[in-house]
């Protein structure tokens, strides 16, 4: 096996092909989730966030209200503020009370947790003074007794909120953690009503959460809990966390469902499923309304817009009473806070530092309306097939493909692939995006690379082999497919060049070494830049004399012809470089050319030290000897039997009938006058007179023939002169010594 066919057992489809199913594999395993590839997973955030930035509606949702424990609000007192953070809740107890009773809100959540007492009224002091150091001073313990309702500022916080629709926030402690402090509110559902075998969600231990005399006085509560990707993006959220055998609502979730009449939770299965199956949840009905989930029970939070999508309203001039009363009547109003130094400000997809509390807006907002979206549990099963089909699809198709075509391929393969995705999106279905895309675009980007490199190492190979003898743009055509061309040794038809300088021993005589090197480079570099123009592959120099042949290493069908061409382009050449000369002193030239076709050994020939690309065989010698033989005819090209019958469209006159030295066999050779419609009226005139000439004098009528050459040199003496000459002085040769009946009309050279 040659080396470019082994480089194309290397170089081929089926290395394209391979590697593009290891991509593919790898991309399969990584949407099994059998290798872990963040890459994938934060580009699937990236593209999850400009699908949501694209679609977000934008503007101010004026339902929902923010009470924003601002910096303002953060002021002294004597500022307009309330001071630095925790208030006392007695302030707390009169922001629900302007709330609720005075603006007339549906419904007040709290992103904040209550798990102190809060003991800044100094009740505490007092009981402990009264029950050590004044123990038994009854009048103490009786204007004491009257303090402590005004004074127990979590009662009255706790009866701000007795039989009103507040909800309060808690937090589950991460997974590791299983401390507990304060009390939870009643679970929204129970492992029985949602059996473990139909979910897999998130499951804490550990949590903070409000004093259980608040929380029992609050109509529910919700974790603020949101989930935090690998690149530290909150997109999701939790709805229902799973704490020993209950599960327990977000904020948000919790927040709706007081708002839409605080029935318990519903179920929404798929058609044809039970409740204890996995996956059989599709949603849960909160109070008519549906909120659609996974086996995780995690929603994607329907962010509207940046920070500020919804209306902002100082805590401080609602407790001041500086709102307009009808602002805040029937809102949802959030508690929460946008100070830097109260740290809940997030990272979301719209900003890096997004006030939490307008998390839960936009959840509330997306359950009232039906816009939350949901990655189903099929969609991990669908995702997986998909990477497969599709991956092991161009995997087998691209390594088949132009990278034009395979571009095209991609395109529409990516272009389908974004269009269903969208079309998912805006039906509420979160489909991953980022390993779809990553399959199509590197298998393609592969190929492409694959092909540059090799192509690009084939043209170094190819350039190191055939540079020297092929023009570069047949090197860039043999690089494209380096199996098919080779440099072993092989037997093919090809067409033989070989031309020479006319009296170059004399010519170099007269010339200096630096310009006899100048010289020679002069007409060397014009005739093989014809050469190489016709597709001709340069076999060698030797001297003055170029030695050339076409059909190899690149096929050429019309071999002959182009280098015929080639012959009558040199000659063009030649004029024009004479006129430079003569400018230059230097004496003008003039070559012959011999052109011969046939079946010849092509490909790599010499020692084990060194090789040459080059020709051999009895039509490679015979161009040769018709090169040597132009000057006997007065030819500037003398062309082969062979080479002649390949070109129907060239006019040329057979010019003799010879056997040239170290051959038995006589050929006819012919002096090419041009293709059909270039030759002159003069010289098909000529040709006619001829034509008839050489027939008498192959039939030994001397006379006849001598009349008809005389003819000839005297009326059309510039179309042959020393062709006719030749052929007289031959009449008289052979009229003195005939060559007997048997004579074929052949002349036998002695030299080569």
């Amino acid at each position: 096996m040659s080396f470019f066919r082994k480089e194309r057992f290397l170089n081929n489809r089926f290395i394209r092909t391979l590697g593009g199913l290891v991509i593919a594999l790898f991309f399969v395993a990584q949407a099994g989730n059998w290798i872990n590839v963040s890459l994938i997973e934060h580009a699937d955030g990236l593209l999850y966030d400009a699908r949501l930035k694209l679609t977000a509606p934008g503007g101010v949702d004026s339902r929902i209200v923010i009470v924003d424990i601002d910096e303002k609000s953060l002021r002294e007192r004597e500022q307009g503020g309330e001071g630095r953070w925790p208030w006392p809740r007695d302030r707390l107890a009169l922001l629900n009370d302007r709330l609720l009773n005075q603006y007339q809100v549906a419904l007040v959540g709290y992103d904040v947790i209550f798990s102190e007492k809060d003991l800044s009224s100094g009740i505490q002091s007092l009981e402990n003074i009264a029950n050590r150091n004044l123990k038994g001073n009854s009048v103490l313990a009786s204007e004491l007794s009257k303090l402590k309702p005004e004074l127990d500022f979590d009662g009255r916080f706790a009866a701000s909120m007795k039989d009103q629709p507040v909800v309060l926030g808690f937090t589950f402690l991460p997974a590791i953690e299983t401390s507990q402090k304060g009390s939870l509110p009643i679970p929204a559902l129970t492992t029985k009503e949602l059996p473990l075998s139909a979910v897999d969600p998130l499951v804490r231990s550990g949590y903070t959460g409000n004093l259980a005399r608040l929380q029992s006085s609050s109509a529910d509560g919700g974790h603020i809990n949101p989930l935090v990707d690998s690149d530290g993006v909150i997109r999701r959220v939790p709805m229902l966390i799973r704490h020993e055998n209950g599960y327990y609502a977000s904020l948000a979730l919790a927040s709706a469902r007081t708002l839409l009449g605080g029935l318990p939770l519903g179920l929404i299965l798929n058609p044809g499923t039970s409740v204890d199956q996995f996956g059989s949840v599709a949603a849960l009905d909160v109070g008519g309304a549906a909120l659609p989930i996974n086996t995780e029970l995690v929603s994607y939070i329907p962010y509207r817009g940046g920070y500020q999508s919804f209306d902002y309203i100082s805590a401080s001039d609602v407790i001041n009473q500086k709102i307009d009363p009808k602002a805040l009547e029937e809102k949802i109003v959030l508690i929460g806070t946008t100070a830097p130094g109260l740290l809940d400000l997030r990272t979301t997809p719209f900003s890096n530092t997004y006030p939490g509390v307008e998390i839960h807006a936009n959840l509330i907002a997306g359950i009232l309306d039906g816009t939350i979206k949901q990655s189903p549990v099929w969609v991990q099963t669908v995702n997986f097939l998909a990477i497969a089909v599709l991956g092991i699809f161009f995997a087998l198709l691209l390594p088949w493909l132009k990278p034009l075509s395979g571009l095209v391929a991609s395109t529409i393969g990516a272009a389908v692939i974004l269009g269903s995705n969208f079309w998912l999106y805006q039906g509420g279905i979160v489909f991953p995006l980022a390993g779809l895309m990553a399959v199509a675009t590197l298998l393609y980007l592969f190929n492409v690379a694959y092909g540059y490199f090799v192509e690009s190492r084939g043209k170094r190979l190819m350039n190191g082999l055939f540079g020297q003898y092929v023009p570069p743009e047949l090197v860039d055509e043999m690089a494209k497919n380096p199996a098919n061309f080779s440099m072993e040794g092989e037997s093919r038809e090809l067409t033989i060049l070989f031309s020479d300088v006319r009296g170059f021993t004399t010519i170099s005589e007269s010339l200096d070494a630096k310009t006899l090197s100048e010289f020679i480079n002069a007409f060397l570099t014009p005739f093989t830049k014809v050469i190489y123009h016709n597709q001709g592959t340069i076999d060698k120099y030797m001297g003055d004399c170029i030695m050339a042949f076409w059909g190899a290493p690149i096929k050429d069908e019309d071999h002959a012809r182009h280098g015929l061409i080639s012959a009558f382009e040199m000659l063009t050449a030649m004029d024009l470089l004479n006129e430079e000369f003569i400018k230059k002193g230097w004496p003008p030239i003039k070559v012959g050319i011999g052109l011969n076709s046939g079946r010849v050994s092509v490909g790599n020939m010499g020692s084990e030290i060194r090789l040459a690309y080059t020709v051999m065989g009895d039509a490679v010698n015979l161009a040769s000897r018709l090169e040597g033989i132009t000057k006997e005819y007065g030819a500037a090209i003398i062309i082969g039997d062979e080479t002649y019958k390949k070109l129907p469209d060239l006019i040329a006159r057979e010019v003799d009938k010879v056997r040239v030295k170290g051959k038995d066999i006589a050929v006819k050779i012919f002096e090419p006058l041009g293709f059909e419609g270039t030759v002159s009226e003069e010289k098909m005139a000529a040709l006619q007179l001829f034509e008839k000439a050489l027939q008498a004098y192959r039939n030994q009528e001397w006379n006849d023939a001598q009349t008809q050459f005389e003819f000839l040199l005297e009326n059309y003496r510039s179309t042959g002169e020393v062709l006719y000459e030749l052929y007289l002085e031959r009449i008289g040769l052979l009229r003195d010594n005939p060559p007997g009946d048997d004579w074929d009309g052949s002349f036998t050279f002695t030299k080569k």
